[in-house]
């Protein structure tokens, strides 16, 4: 049994990033957890706008009072090619890191059973009636844990999955020309120099002088940061200006790899977000996924017989996403054609729908017969040979 000298709690998540605030949150929605006692640990305070996240939706989410942004339109482009996409009925959205934290612990503050506490995780430990986590400055026990805290190790010490990082440094710039259309986000911008990576800009513009540009990798290896920010003043050069001042800045690494982080859940630990293999691998994005996650999720515990460890279900999607990540893992300078072979003239919503995997078998050819045949060959003969 648990002492009575440490704190007990019937969940506790470890890591506040998305997947942990967009499930507690709906947990509080449901209106199923009101009798549960649920920890939220993390060494940041959340105070600070330290990212950005954007999404395609069709309908309204429970997430729209936080969109700070929203196109109907956007640019796919490389040195010689440019197509504007018109994504009805999708929209693209914006969300601000800090709005959409203060938008949840708002919610979270006025529940007496959620409490936040600002320490950093050192030790989980499962034991086999309760889960141990140690901090920094105290200890704690829980019925089940939930874990985003990504360790690196796990990834990066096995050879049969390929892993990439998506990473990016991003610039919120204010410009004296009026450079942007406020209209069109770019979601990839191929067109700089790419030197054997997959290499693209990517650009929300808020107003004809206001933009986030993000110098964006799928690749293995980080580059020293004024390297991207060398580029960053390179393209803002081209689009017509020198004139502009940095209001924010923002960078990031988020790893694509179709590792089964899910192996490493048990009966009370379920790894979440990132850590539970949540992002889509395949374009780093993780909003919506960790959505749709999350939603599952609160489902899911609403059945207290199942063990943690029957969540996760790995689909035909996580295969897809395998192929492509084999390929630009060993030709890391096909990105660009690849994504050219599935915009150029594919339906920007048929897209959308096959990267939120809803697409059906028949759907999913028509974005896969887009691509180039010989290279998804040789990945799937490669992958059938593991």
């Amino acid at each position: 049994m648990a002492s009575s000298q440490i704190p007990h709690f019937n969940y506790i998540f470890t890591g506040t990033g998305l997947s942990a605030l967009m499930t507690v949150y709906k947990m509080v929605l449901s209106g199923k957890f009101d009798d549960k006692s649920i920890l939220l640990l993390d060494e940041d305070t959340k105070k600070t706008n330290d990212r950005t996240w954007c999404f395609w939706a069709k309908e309204e989410t429970v997430w729209n009072s936080v969109i700070s942004k929203k196109w109907n339109s956007a640019l796919f482009a490389n040195e010689n090619f440019s197509r504007d996409l018109d994504l009805k009925p999708y929209q693209y959205n914006q969300i601000r890191g800090l709005d959409f934290y203060n938008f949840v612990f708002d919610e979270l503050s006025k529940h007496q059973n959620i409490t936040f506490l600002n320490e950093k995780v050192t030790d989980i430990n499962e034991l086999e009636t309760h889960v141990f986590v140690g901090t920094e400055e105290n200890r704690y026990t829980c019925g089940s844990l939930f874990n985003s805290i990504y360790t690196k190790a796990f990834a990066l010490s096995q050879t049969k999955y390929p892993v990439l990082q998506q990473h990016f440094v991003g610039w919120f710039v204010k410009t004296e020309e009026e450079i942007f259309n406020p209209e069109q986000a770019t979601f990839m911008d191929f067109s700089i120099e790419q030197r054997g990576n997959t290499r693209f800009m990517y650009v929300l513009p808020i107003s004809k002088t206001e933009a986030l540009i993000e110098y964006t990798l799928f690749s293995e290896n980080l580059l020293p940061k004024e390297e991207y920010e060398d580029e960053i003043q390179i393209y803002l050069r081209n689009l017509g200006t020198d004139q502009y001042q940095i209001i924010e800045k923002e960078q990031g690494s988020i790893p694509m790899t179709c590792f089964p982080f899910w192996k490493k859940n048990t009966n009370r630990v379920l790894n979440i977000g990132t850590a539970g293999g949540w992002t889509k691998a395949s374009t780093g994005y993780t909003f919506k996924n960790s959505d749709k996650k999350s939603s599952e999720l609160v489902g899911f515990l609403q059945n207290e017989n199942l063990k943690m460890s029957a969540f996760h279900k790995k689909n035909r999607f996580w295969f897809y996403d395998l192929l492509l990540l084999d390929i630009l893992y060993r030709h890391n300078e096909l990105g660009s054609a690849v994504f050219l072979s599935m915009f150029k003239k594919g339906n920007p919503a048929l897209i959308f729908k096959f990267l939120d995997e809803e697409t059906s078998l028949i759907e999913d050819l028509k974005v896969i017969l887009k691509c180039p045949k010989l290279p998804f060959l040789k990945a799937l003969f490669r992958v059938m040979l593991r």
